[in-house]
């Protein structure tokens, strides 16, 4: 994914630049799409509502990404997208991403590799269902830190608990557990850094092996 960060730069022009406010909806799941969306300013988390009705974080966009592909030629959006703070996003609409792709062939491929991406994610979120707690965070975190392409994760233990389908309780206990290991830092500003990324890995291969 951090190849592909603000890739989609040369095609902003052709969008439509959008303004958002702290906690704004920009899609629905289930609903049917128009076009994508590109991270300019700001952030946004993307959720995903199971069968139970529980609401999981399962996604930070970066800025410079992509979100919303799977709304694009009419498709459903199968997450939500929301705003976590005042946002700047450009919204590509489907005659846009047909115009951009014929004047620009590189664009598609962009576009293509970015939309794996998201189901390969959504993939993986049902994958580690059911998995163990220590398993599903460090698989997250090893994650956000190739998105991110930082060690520093910008996320609070909330976001990770729903994430894992978990309580913040108990994410809280792997995670002063770890502290304690001398794997991670915990900030005051709801971030996490990883001071061990090999001790991470290493957690998520011995779960794997089990």
């Amino acid at each position: 994914m951090v190849c592909l960060r603000y890739q989609w730069t040369p095609y902003l022009l052709y969008g439509k630049k959008i303004e958002m406010g702290k906690h704004t909806m920009i899609y629905h799941q289930g609903e049917v799409g128009a076009g994508f969306y590109y991270l300019d300013k700001g952030s946004v988390k993307i959720t995903l509502l199971s069968e139970n009705g529980h609401e999981r974080s399962i996604d930070y966009i970066p800025t410079g990404g992509l979100f919303g592909e799977h709304g694009a030629y009419n498709g459903t959006y199968l997450t939500s997208a929301i705003t976590t703070s005042p946002s700047v996003i450009h919204f590509f609409s489907d005659e846009v991403l047909s115009r951009i792709c014929q004047d620009h062939p590189q664009s598609a491929v962009i576009f293509t590799n970015s939309q794996i991406y998201k189901l390969r994610l959504l993939a993986e979120i049902i994958a580690f269902t059911d998995s163990p707690v220590e398993l599903a965070m460090a698989n997250y975190l090893l994650k956000l830190i190739t998105v991110h392409g930082s060690n520093h994760i910008p996320i609070d233990q909330l976001s990770l608990a729903r994430y894992i389908d978990t309580s913040r309780m108990t994410v809280n206990k792997t995670l002063q557990k770890w502290r304690q290991q001398g794997l991670i830092e915990l900030s005051e500003r709801s971030a996490i850094r990883v001071v061990d990324v090999e001790g991470l890995r290493g957690i998520y291969s011995r779960f794997q092996c089990k």
